[in-house]
């Protein structure tokens, strides 16, 4: 199925950011398009952002004005919807309401061709309820964009239960026309980004409620040791509170009360009491003052002297990095055959988290000095991990992994000890949630790894990161979280069973 050909004319509904924006990806591919808004100066004004976007560019040296008015010279605002007669691709951009935009696609329909495709921008409204009511709802479907779209390169294009494959795969190469990454989703609550990003704010909302680490040290480990470039209540704070939250609770009670999507009630509460995020000026930071709040870091001992040796028993997975670490810095490895998998340093076992507490890791191994370390990406490049003590280690433990971690250059945030830490939890949260898209027809694996990655700049796509870590491991990760919540929140994924095998 091809693309629509550049001759054919492009009409948006809705001149906000998103509605210009996508006036502004149609226009430089080279299609005339139409852009509609009911609000007398509301397109005028949409056009006239997009210019001065496109002026900047100008002066940056990235486009020409000859480019600049061309593209512009391609949309024309109108305040008429008998304007978009002649369009064969309608795409909606207006407030998330289901029966107001039924309304304008009623109206479309009674304009427009027969063959016009319809579609809606929407980011959390059921496609297959949008097009329930058409005369033609076979040519209904969604395109989603991302915010902003004339630079992102991610849309969702979603099929509802009426929506024909030509129709989907027809836009589907439009898109990739217009230089964009498609991805074809089933109409779920969600899509596939909203949908599995809901585990990145849903863990560092539950980590906050118990109290395992500060806003500000949560954010620095799944940046520093996730790689992330924004730690989650950074990204709340910027999306909006007030958005993220109905977006969790929209998907939530799509999903009839599932726990995996249960939203949290410390967010709920910033809502009500008007802390929105940056847009308010208070979320959790407060930007009417320049200096943020900092990562708690466990403080250095000056007197202690760098490591010579540690004992490693058997393998250390996803965390072998930290050998090549140590003797890069010239520090003897003492290797041993062991069914478990530590560092030894003087009395102290050093152990990447399982899902479980150090707590119990040390009840059940019957090892008191004993402490847990968090996940990361790469440790070679993250400079801050989190570690947990068990309640059973004493301060020399505490000592030990002090100078474990100073000696590879590394600080430390020591966190409450919960199950699953930090970056642990929320990553396998994450493979889960792409894993169960994909077990249930929503994507396929290769497309759940594009969104996240195009859709919300995630480092690396969530069923790439766990093939990575091994979904066994992810798989026992998760069976442990369930056992130590007792919470049907970390079930697993059928598909993600399966691959683990």
């Amino acid at each position: 199925m091809s693309a629509l050909d550049a001759n054919k004319k492009i009409a948006v509904i809705g001149a906000g950011t998103m509605g210009a924006g996508i006036a502004q990806v149609a226009a430089t591919a080279g299609h005339h398009v139409i852009l509609f808004d009911v609000a007398p100066g509301a397109a005028e004004n949409g056009l006239a952002g997009v210019r001065q976007g496109l002026e900047k560019l100008v002066a940056r040296g990235k486009k020409s004005q000859q480019e600049v008015d061309d593209i512009c010279s391609r949309i024309l605002a109108v305040e008429q919807i008998n304007a978009l007669a002649d369009a064969a691709l309608v795409i909606e951009a207006i407030i998330e309401k289901l029966e107001i935009k039924r309304s304008v696609f009623a109206e479309i329909e009674s304009i427009c061709a027969a063959d016009t495709i319809i579609a809606s921008n929407t980011s959390s409204i059921s496609i297959s309820a949008l097009a329930a009511e058409l005369e033609h709802p076979q040519r209904m479907l969604g395109m989603h964009f991302f915010n902003p779209a004339a630079v992102l390169k991610l849309v969702e294009v979603v099929s509802g239960v009426h929506t024909s494959t030509e129709v989907a795969n027809r836009v589907f190469e439009t898109a990739k026309a217009w230089g964009k990454t498609p991805v074809h989703a089933k109409s779920t609550p969600g899509f596939i980004v909203n949908r599995i990003a809901r585990s990145f704010y849903a863990e560092a909302l539950r980590s906050l409620n118990e109290q395992t680490a500060s806003v500000a040290t949560i954010d620095q480990v799944i940046r520093a040791s996730g790689g992330f470039r924004m730690g989650p209540f950074e990204l709340m704070d910027l999306i909006g509170q007030d958005i993220n939250l109905a977006v969790s609770e929209s998907v939530y009670q799509a999903y009839y009360g599932d726990k995996r999507f249960q939203p949290s009630v410390l967010q709920a509460e910033m809502v009500a009491g008007g802390l929105l995020g940056r847009k308010s000026q208070r979320g959790y930071y407060d930007y009417t003052v320049d200096d943020k709040p900092a990562a708690v870091y466990l403080d250095l001992d000056s007197n202690s002297s760098p490591l010579t040796k540690v004992g490693l028993f058997g393998e250390l997975g996803a965390a072998a990095e930290l050998v090549d670490l140590l003797e890069a810095q010239g520090v003897v490895i003492q290797r041993q055959e062991s069914a478990e998998n530590y560092i030894l340093v003087g009395a102290t076992r050093l152990q990447l988290t399982n899902g479980l507490t150090a707590t119990q890791v040390a009840a059940d191994c019957g090892h008191s000095e004993l402490a847990l370390f968090d996940l990361a990406r790469h440790y070679s490049a993250a400079d801050t991990l989190a570690v947990a003590m068990a309640l059973q280690a004493s301060e020399q433990a505490q000592h030990d992994v002090q100078r474990f971690f100073t000696t590879i250059g590394k600080r430390v945030c020591l966190v409450k000890d919960v199950p699953g830490m930090l970056l642990m939890r929320t990553l396998c949260c994450l493979v889960n949630e792409a894993a169960d898209a994909v077990n249930q027809g929503v994507c396929s694996a290769e497309d759940s790894d594009t969104a996240m990655k195009l859709g919300v700049n995630y480092p690396e796509g969530p069923l790439e990161w766990g093939q990575r870590l091994g979904y066994s491991n992810v798989v026992s990760v998760l069976k442990n979280l369930q056992s130590s919540y007792g919470e049907e929140r970390y079930r697993c994924s059928p598909w993600l069973v399966n691959q683990s095998y």
